[in-house]
């Protein structure tokens, strides 16, 4: 099923803008696979005075050959003439296209492996043809080399491009709109599958149910998702064993760095890099405590940032060997009984990351987190939401929930209220409020509880 074209707003304007300019541009877009960079060019451009083109792992002479026969739709003849190497065919392209053209190379990352002195090329033709008003945009979802060639201060294209945008995925309030989801607890549960990735949700509609879903797109061996992560991981690392080892171990419970070291029997020292290049690509995130400084190395945890791969790395790895033998419906039905706890964590995460974004108690809130260890009378306990307000004169205070009734909710409140006067740094605000996040809440409303639907619409 074909979505409509979601959100991307701001993207769009920017590059219309540049496309309308007197001067050519130069424009460079990236991010993870499937998050809508072909799409939003695609939406973007005009028919009639542009070019749109992938490349592929194909040797470079036969690259040029289909790029010059998608350049010969706006300028008839481009394709006659065999072009021996990629500078003749860039020059005649500036040369002889029209006003207000537009050349996009998607997949650029691959028309690079084959040919590295193409950056270059580029960067003359650019500086050459500055004041020539034709356009040129490349794409690709290897950010390791995308951001290397355009924001590396030593490669050739570095300081050309008017537009450098990091295409990332859509926030939760999208999903909702694109699956027509009206319950607060329907979108954290799809979310927590498939994030906020645009194709995943295309091919999760054409299910009946988010279950069936699963087992077709992701459980199943010939499911489209199936090896998805390796794809992911193959885009930006030239050898991905251990990331994904290192994913396992974070997706099965793992979350301090002397904890993976000891299961993977290596030094901490050596684990320091490959999870600075996972944290660089956006596939793990680094948890501190509200309040830690942010070298405070000892007290991180480690975290699968996206919902899709959290699932993969949860459900999904450990389970490949039943699941490459035929036990899908076997696994689907032992996913079902502890998803919810996966689903939790998720909307954990969203409830932090809506709070700068809510204005609760009609107050601003810095960015919140997560906080753990020893109250004051010693005891370790941990909150699910703690943030400083932006005067700093105000603390925020929550707990979450996927679901609370009316006795579930009483006993979180009461929960928050001893934690909260055990909490160390509480002494340090002139006023503390404490607030109750459920999902889905059955339970009469009441001031402490923040409704569920205003933190999904807040995550665009």
């Amino acid at each position: 099923m074909r979505l409509k074209f979601l959100d991307r707003q701001n993207e769009r304007s920017r590059l219309t803008r540049a496309f309308s300019g007197r001067d050519g541009s130069f424009c460079c877009l990236y991010g993870r696979r499937r998050c809508g960079k072909s799409r939003l060019l695609q939406e973007v451009l005009p028919g009639s005075s542009s070019v749109y083109y992938v490349g592929d792992e194909r040797e470079p002479n036969l690259q040029r050959a289909s790029l010059a026969a998608s350049i010969a739709a706006v300028l008839p003849g481009f394709d006659e003439v065999t072009y021996p190497d990629w500078s003749s065919l860039f020059e005649r392209w500036y040369r002889e296209a029209q006003k207000g053209a537009i050349l996009v190379l998607d997949e650029f990352a691959y028309l690079v492996s084959g040919s590295r002195e193409l950056p270059s090329i580029i960067q003359k033709l650019v500086d050459q043809y500055a004041d020539k008003t034709v356009h040129l945009v490349i794409a690709g979802s290897s950010q390791r080399m995308m951001q290397g060639l355009v924001l590396d201060a030593a490669a050739p294209l570095y300081g050309r491009a008017r537009e450098i945008m990091e295409i990332g995925p859509l926030g939760a309030a999208w999903l909702r709109e694109a699956f027509g989801l009206s319950r607060a607890i329907d979108v954290v549960k799809a979310y927590s599958v498939w994030g906020g990735i645009p194709r995943y949700w295309e091919l999760a509609l054409d299910s009946h149910s988010n279950s069936e879903a699963i087992q077709d797109l992701v459980l199943d061996p010939r499911g489209v998702l199936h090896s998805e992560p390796r794809r992911l991981l193959l885009d930006d690392l030239r050898e991905t064993t251990q990331a994904s080892s290192i994913l396992s171990l974070i997706g099965g419970g793992c979350n301090r760095i002397s904890e993976i070291a000891s299961r993977l029997e290596k030094p901490v020292t050596s684990l320091t890099r490959p999870l600075s290049r996972l944290l660089e690509i956006g596939l793990v995130s680094r948890e501190l405590p509200f309040g830690a400084p942010s070298r405070s190395g000892k007290k991180s945890l480690y975290r699968i940032r996206d919902p899709f791969l959290a699932f993969w790395f949860r459900f999904v790895e450990p389970n490949r060997s039943r699941l490459e033998a035929g036990s899908l419906e076997t696994v689907a039905v032992e996913i079902e009984k502890t998803i919810a706890i996966h689903q939790g964590a998720i909307w954990e995460t969203l409830v932090r990351d809506s709070v700068p974004l809510l204005p609760i108690e009609k107050i601003s809130w810095r960015p919140a987190r997560r906080w753990w260890g020893a109250g004051t009378d010693r005891k370790m306990f941990e909150i699910d939401v703690a943030a400083e307000s932006v005067d700093g004169k105000s603390l925020l205070l929550g707990e979450v929930k996927l679901t609370a009734d009316a006795k579930a909710s009483a006993r979180a409140i009461h929960e928050l209220q001893n934690k909260a006067a055990r909490f160390p740094p509480a002494r340090n605000y002139d006023r503390v409020i404490m607030k109750l996040f459920a999902a889905r809440s059955t339970g009469q409303k009441n001031k402490i509880l923040v409704s569920a639907d205003d933190v999904i619409d807040v995550l665009k």
